[in-house]
């Protein structure tokens, strides 16, 4: 039952379930800075220290008093959230902003335009529609350069200024007939026979295994996990999912997938066969630091190998920054410090400073197509709230020459420090502690095969990561989850504003559940496994 409704669950209710076995299906009814105020069975408020962090989209904290401000002045001025199809100057300002700061970051001067979205699945599928949008049209002038260039090809035969050697009936596989006038159209249809074939088939879209773009239709199919894409598998796009750190997989990539078109054209009284290369991939997806896969940093080196199997397959780059971007590992865009540049960008999360739902992609100008908006849009996006809003995130980040990037990547490696303190002292407890900025993932050995019953059944039915977040909880009052595809992996993901008490406290808490793996002590739990 519902308290607040006295009626039967409706939300989620088997989510709720799920999250009642853990102990984490607790109300919170306030927030401020790094702390959540959950309900306690008193009614009274009780911190808690929010190390989860909206899953990256608190870089400023919860309720940012600044932030919150600039909400009321919009709204106490009536600030229009639907004005569609109207001008948006301030929707112009943000993406200007933004351009400044990634020209800053990357070192380069070509514009960006904006398309602006709701979330960070919506951000990945523009990209990707968008992606789509142009290599069909690149296809298309391909399709149409070749048309015209086998007319003329026909036109020569045809007025005996040009002959068709015997390899060109050869490697088209067409009998030479006694006339080249008879053959050139029988050359032409099997050319554009053999062209439709391979322009016809399906984009190729890459991404990295362990990756998580989303899970709507079309970005769940983007998401290496298997358990969210399977069931939904019949329709979707196919995707190439590239393992980490195997630049020989990129080479395969490269050489299964390209494909060839045929042009025929005449130069110097005789037909000739050439092939020119088939736009056929769609775009490569990244991100610099995998969120749900684990938190795993994209090394510098695989990161410029997919930068340059890009520029050699014509495969757009689209990086995903939706949880590392937004100065959560030092700057604006995680991928920056990787020296690659995204064809795409996605932003979204901390872009509404954990008050506004808005997200925004981000396009080349040599990529650009104008067309674009008008085949998408979104009810939502590009109001003027939200586009505020986000310039007041961007106004705090870039304050102070940047003091808050500093900022993060100081309270980034303090945690780190710390982390990787704990991990020293239980190194058959903790397997890996990874991550950049305020983006820590900190991994346990898999339990599966562990002495206490209870854990290895925990470990067994992938909640161990969720009863080790249920016992943060309730007895240290700290809150985080495993991450969705690693679940023996915990999360940290707070905020700029992380004090060394906050680390301390998470320290000591995080000391208590090694021991407890350690001591294969499960009755010590706050919450049974």
């Amino acid at each position: 039952m519902n308290a607040e409704t006295a009626g039967p669950e409706l939300a989620e209710p088997n989510l709720r379930r799920l999250l009642g076995t853990a102990g984490l299906d607790v109300e919170y009814v306030s927030a401020r800075g790094n702390t959540l105020y959950r309900r306690a069975a008193d009614g009274s408020p009780t911190p808690v220290l929010d190390f989860a962090g909206g899953y990256g989209s608190l870089i400023l904290g919860h309720n940012h008093p600044e932030i919150v401000a600039r909400a009321r002045e919009l709204l106490d001025a009536h600030s229009p959230v639907h004005a569609q199809f109207s001008s948006h100057p301030y929707a112009n300002r943000l993406a200007a902003e933004l351009n400044r700061v990634i020209h800053r970051e990357t070192g380069v001067e070509e514009p960006y335009y904006a398309t602006f979205a709701n979330s960070g699945a919506e951000a990945i599928e523009a990209a990707v529609k968008h992606a789509e949008l142009d290599r069909g049209a690149r296809l298309s002038t391909v399709l149409r350069e070749i048309g015209a260039s086998a007319e003329d090809a026909r036109a020569a035969v045809l007025a005996g200024r040009a002959t068709v050697p015997a390899p060109v009936y050869e490697r088209l596989g067409v009998p030479r007939p006694e006339r080249d006038e008879d053959g050139v159209d029988l050359l032409i249809a099997e050319a554009s026979r053999r062209n439709a074939e391979v322009a016809g088939r399906a984009p190729v879209l890459l991404a990295l295994e362990g990756g998580f773009h989303g899970k709507l239709m079309g970005s769940v199919q983007l998401t290496h996990n298997e358990g969210y894409r399977a069931p939904f598998a019949a329709l979707g796009v196919r995707t190439r999912f590239v393992p980490m750190d195997r630049p020989d997989a990129l080479k395969e990539v490269l050489e299964q997938e390209r494909g060839a078109l045929y042009e025929i054209h005449h130069r110097d009284g005789r037909l000739e066969l050439a092939e020119r290369d088939h736009p056929g991939y769609c775009a490569f997806l990244l991100e610099p630091v995998q969120g749900e896969g684990g938190i795993r940093p994209l090394s510098r080196k695989f990161a410029q190998e997919i930068q340059e199997f890009g520029r050699e397959a014509g495969c757009p780059l689209v990086i995903d920054e939706v949880q590392s971007g937004m100065g959560r590992t030092g700057a604006l865009l995680a991928s920056a410090a990787l020296g690659v540049r995204g064809d795409y960008y996605a932003l979204a999360k901390s872009l509404g400073g954990g008050i506004a739902k808005t997200s925004v992609m981000l396009v080349r100008e040599a990529r650009y197509r104008p067309e674009f908006e008008l085949v998408h849009s979104s009810t939502f996006a590009k109001d003027s709230f939200s586009c505020h809003v986000a310039l007041k995130v961007l106004e705090l980040l870039e304050a102070d020459d940047g003091r808050l990037y500093r900022q993060a990547s100081e309270r980034g490696e303090a945690l780190a420090a710390m982390l990787r303190r704990v991990a020293a002292e239980f190194p058959d407890v903790v397997k890996e502690v990874r991550g950049r900025g305020l983006m820590q993932g900190f991994e346990f050995h898999d339990q599966s095969e562990a002495r206490s019953p209870q854990l290895a059944e925990a470990a067994r039915s992938g909640m161990f990561g969720y009863v080790v977040a249920g016992h943060l909880l309730h007895a240290h009052g700290i809150r985080t989850f495993p991450t969705a595809s690693a679940v023996h992996t915990l999360r940290f993901e707070p905020s700029v504003l992380l004090t060394d008490d906050e680390i301390g406290c998470l320290e000591r808490a995080l000391t208590d559940v090694c021991l407890i793996v350690r001591d294969q002590a499960a009755d010590r739990l706050a919450v049974p496994a």
